[in-house]
């Protein structure tokens, strides 16, 4: 009861406060009104926050930090709510900070090649602004119908073209925000470089535990010519991903190669019937873009590599239609794996590309071990993983095998000479996982970047970065459930 009193005590004194910087249509702080920003795309892990801030402009986002930081209360920043890791998870005791009225493109310079837009512009948008020019903006999450270009900043997101043209970091100039304090401050430059140390390509990738973006200044890419998109199919999983690091070793670089697995091809082929051929183990998506000469030499140089890599069959798009059904596939596995299961937590890992084969083998024996069911979709040309673990989130034990089940993933991915993380970013999701990968050395480093930005950890507090004692508990309740043995555990 007294928790509830504190609770209610606080949440009167910071709506009070917020309330003399914003307008009351502006602020939330009802449960009826706060339950749509209870979780991100991890639905598993719920929070209510204390209170909502709905700022409209630059001068109300400063003016919120300014006064959440006078108070000690957390902000966590939160834009479309579709990351994977629960970076936008609420902090209890704080106030979740939504962007999603920063929706303005301000604008677009043709000749420069570069927009500049606010934090809560959808991805898509961008494109779609830009497309009278002849440009685009290259990064494509799947949700990018959905995900704003700020979220993409802090997780710093991919999609199924960043092979060719880079993840977030590399297509953003420049970063404009505010600190925990409330100041402004800017990142990068118009320019092909920025004075100082490179901090833009710290606050890319920083999960809102540095600054809050409000604005961006990003790269435009001249829409290719022509694109044509393969689809090959293959007999087992090894074969497959062979054949991902036979491509690459012979100096090809498409402009996207994907893999998805014989449960995930079942699954989205039902969904979207985007012709996928259902006997094989795997399939690969592999695209060229460019000029039709260049095109028409890459694809006939990819088919070679797949046919002598063990392809069973190979289709090449025949016009644009085919190539975005190809792709429809792939862009809603995630919706796909939503209908034929309750819940399902998807994993966000990164391997060498020659362990492609081992990864997906491993997963099968996991998949009896915790008695869940994994489909498997990824950005297979960088290695990066999207395994979906599916379950039920109304029973706890599914819930807690499947946590395991992930956590093995993440522990085995290090294991080959990956890393826990490829663009989902860490939240809470991975903060255990993280005791596996870096060392307390390395995390005490992590931890001392965060105090330089944010002393008394006011932004997003509690994410990405594990402490000393939860790494522990994590030691010893790794030996207790006999998972992978690792180096950094073993002295807990």
């Amino acid at each position: 009861m007294k928790k509830d009193l504190d609770r209610s005590a606080l949440q009167q004194r910071v709506v009070q406060e917020l309330s003399k910087a914003l307008p009351p249509h502006a602020l939330l702080w009802r449960s009826e009104d706060t339950v749509p920003y209870e979780c991100d795309g991890l639905t598993a892990y719920r929070e209510r926050p204390l209170v909502v801030a709905l700022p409209e402009d630059e001068a109300q986002v400063a003016a919120v930090l300014k006064t959440c930081h006078g108070l000690g209360v957390p902000v966590v920043a939160r834009g479309a709510g579709t990351g994977l890791s629960g970076g936008a998870l609420p902090h209890a005791g704080g106030v979740t900070l939504a962007l999603a009225k920063f929706k303005k493109i301000v604008s677009i310079d043709p000749l420069a090649r570069t927009a500049r837009v606010q934090c809560g512009v959808r991805n898509a948008a961008i494109s779609e602004a830009a497309a009278v020019h002849g440009l685009y903006y290259a990064p494509d999450p799947s949700s990018q119908i959905a995900c704003t270009i700020g979220g993409n900043v802090a997780e710093n997101a991919g999609g199924v073209h960043c092979l060719k043209y880079g993840l977030t970091l590399h297509n953003v100039l420049a970063v404009r925000g505010f600190t925990v304090e409330g100041e402004p401050v800017e990142f990068g430059s118009g320019a092909l470089d920025a004075p100082g140390l490179d901090l833009l390509s710290v606050i890319v990738g920083s999960e809102g535990m540095l600054a809050v973006t409000t604005e961006v200044l990003v790269k435009l890419t001249p829409k290719p010519r022509l694109a044509r998109c393969i689809m090959a199919s293959f007999g087992d999983l090894r074969h497959a991903g062979a054949a991902v690091a036979n491509i690459i070793a012979a100096g090809i670089i498409p402009a996207g190669l994907e893999m998805l697995d014989k449960p995930m091809t079942a699954a989205v082929e039902d969904f979207v019937h985007a012709g996928y051929d259902l006997e094989a183990e795997a399939i690969l998506l592999c695209e060229s873009d460019g000029t039709p000469e260049e095109v028409q030499e890459e694809v006939a140089r990819m088919l070679e590599v797949l046919t002598r890599s063990g392809a069973t069959r190979c289709e090449v798009s025949s016009d644009e239609a085919q190539r975005l059904r190809f792709w429809s596939g792939r862009k809603n596995a995630f919706p796909a794996s939503g209908r034929i299961s309750p819940d399902y937590m998807c994993m966000d890992s990164t391997i060498p590309r020659k362990q492609l084969g081992a990864i997906l083998e491993a997963i099968q024996v996991m998949q009896a071990k915790y008695g869940l069911r994994c489909a498997n979709v990824f950005h297979a040309g960088d290695g990066n993983l999207h395994p979906l673990i599916l379950f039920d989130a109304a029973d706890p034990d599914q819930l807690r095998r499947c946590e395991e089940f992930g956590a093995e993933i993440l522990e085995t991915s290090v294991a080959l000479g990956g890393t826990v993380t490829g663009e989902h970013g860490v939240g809470v999701e991975k903060l255990s996982s993280m005791c596996v990968q870096f060392s307390t050395e390395e995390r005490e480093q992590m931890l001392a970047l965060k105090r330089a930005f944010d002393p008394q950890s006011g932004l997003n507090p509690g994410k990405v970065i594990p402490t000393l004692q939860r790494c522990a508990e994590y030691g010893r309740m790794h030996v207790s459930r006999g998972l992978l043995a690792h180096p950094e555990l073993e002295r807990f």
